[in-house]
């Protein structure tokens, strides 16, 4: 270990690790804690990925002796690399503009070393990243351009600026049988629509699924899988595909991947979101190959109390050791998943929990939905609709609106200045009983909004929409 002369910099010089069986790259909170935090498997000796500075701001920064560091604050032909957004076995990911377009976006890039000794990899690199390039959905993270630059590979992706399922775990721990529900078969659906076009993505885990601040899941990396060195019943060695957790049993036998791994997958991540642990977990691939090709599926309702017997058995035809027995693709699955999704907690035992303690709020029912009352400190006040959408139950939206003002013409260049101010939500026109209203909107996903979302959007609508509302024309009528 090295002692930095920064003083911005902890005394240690930590190494980043990489996890042979979750297949990630992390760094120790401290010198000699060196289990995955993820697994929990402690790093083969040889497993050092590159050295990384603890700064007293409790950020990790990775050494100028990495090599692939040295793009941060630099141009990589059309794209300014920004910051770090996240290391892992396949390369870095990188928060980036570009130079022409003006947009932020997110740069995967190989590490070239793995690119100068495997080209088979980086051709299955860029001949996936084409086939993604064609996966334009709402579940499915979108990518925008492929190419190198001076010996770099990389993929320009759509930037999410939520983070992974994974780390919402992490800091969430398990999420409701709901809310588990209503997010596998959001992925469900994206992987769906990469099935029908003939793609399979042979690595989807949390750590894959980026969660947008809107709760909307995304897959990232559809077949960038790394492969794992086994040893064959020979007696010799076999490469496999994949991250082991997340690995359908018939994998780690040889056989190619299908839509049914992928929805095996996919069965373990609404384990993990339901229980907050793998189905299956050893410290030694060799004893979780055992356990996934012959040990019983543990319960999950051992660790999910409230899980319903309907959302169990949903999961077990997920996890079926059997490929015949578990959906064929990801369409199956969605429609399985949507089937038992019927369940999610009724709208106002939502908005009864969001606003059991705010003294300033007072809601009733409203035709389909909610009508809020909510009075500010300064005497104004300020009404607010949360309604349910029509739309199919995957889709459905939760509208959470406000009235500000009349939509008068010579309001319109102030409300279009206002609308870009808005980071969350905006300012929309309606038309209500005939006339056109300025009203200030967000919307959620039905299925997976929980009730603090609501009860934040909802006093932020207010504030916004009484600000618009005084700004436009004094009075407080709405």
């Amino acid at each position: 270990m090295a002692v930095s002369d920064d003083p911005g910099v902890s005394q240690q010089l930590l190494a980043a690790i990489f996890c042979d069986q979750c297949q990630i790259t992390y760094v120790p909170f401290a010198v000699g804690l060196h289990r995955c935090p993820q697994c929990g498997s402690v790093p083969a000796a040889n497993s050092v990925a590159h050295s990384t500075a603890l700064h007293s701001d409790g950020k990790l920064r990775a050494s100028q002796e990495t090599h692939l560091d040295q793009l941060l604050g630099q141009c990589l032909g059309v794209y300014q690399v920004e910051q770090l957004l996240g290391a892992g076995a396949m390369g870095r990911v990188y928060l980036a503009k570009h130079a022409a377009l003006q947009r932020s976006c997110a740069l995967k890039i190989l590490p070239p070393r793995m690119a100068q000794s495997d080209p088979v990899f980086v051709s299955r690199f860029i001949n996936e990243g084409r086939a993604a390039a064609a996966l334009v959905h709402p579940n499915i993270v979108t990518v925008h351009s492929i190419g190198d630059e001076r010996g770099y590979h990389y993929l320009e992706m759509e930037f999410i600026a939520g983070s992974s399922l994974q780390f919402l775990i992490s800091e969430d721990g398990p999420q409701s049988p709901e809310r588990a529900t209503a997010l596998a078969s959001r992925i469900a659906e994206g992987l769906s629509f990469a099935h029908s076009r003939g793609i399979l993505h042979r690595d989807l885990k949390l750590d894959n699924v980026l969660l947008t601040h809107h709760g909307v899941p995304k897959i990232a990396d559809f077949g960038l899988a790394r492969r794992v060195v086994v040893q064959s019943t020979q007696g010799g060695t076999d490469e496999i595909v994949g991250t082991p957790p997340y690995m359908a049993p018939e994998l780690f036998g040889g056989a190619h991947a299908t839509p049914s791994s992928d929805v095996y997958a996919l069965g373990v991540c609404y384990y993990a979101l339901l229980t907050g642990r793998y189905p299956f977990y050893s410290e030694n691939l060799g004893e979780l190959i055992q356990q996934v090709q012959n040990a019983p599926l543990p319960d999950p309702r051992k660790y999910a109390p409230g899980l319903s017997l309907e959302m169990a058995e949903c999961l077990h035809l997920l996890l079926a050791r059997t490929p015949a027995n578990r959906p064929a693709d990801a369409y199956i699955a969605t429609q399985l998943l949507l089937a038992v999704l019927g369940q999610t907690e009724d709208l106002e035992s939502l908005l009864r929990a969001a606003f059991e303690r705010q003294a300033n709020v007072e809601w009733t029912r409203h035709k389909e939905g909610f009508r809020a009352q909510i009075r500010f400190s300064n005497g104004r006040q300020q009404v607010v609709f949360i309604e349910p959408s029509q739309h199919a139950a995957a889709d459905r939206l939760l509208t959470i609106t406000s009235i500000c003002a009349k939509a008068d013409p010579e309001y319109y260049e102030t409300a279009l200045r206002l609308n870009s101010e808005i980071l969350h939500g905006g300012l929309a026109l309606r038309e209500i009983d005939g006339e056109l209203w300025f009203v200030m909107l967000d919307n959620y996903p039905r299925s997976t909004v929980d009730a603090e979302e609501i009860r934040r959007s909802t006093l932020e609508v207010a504030h916004r929409a009484d600000s618009v509302e005084r700004l436009l024309t004094g009075a407080d009528v709405h």
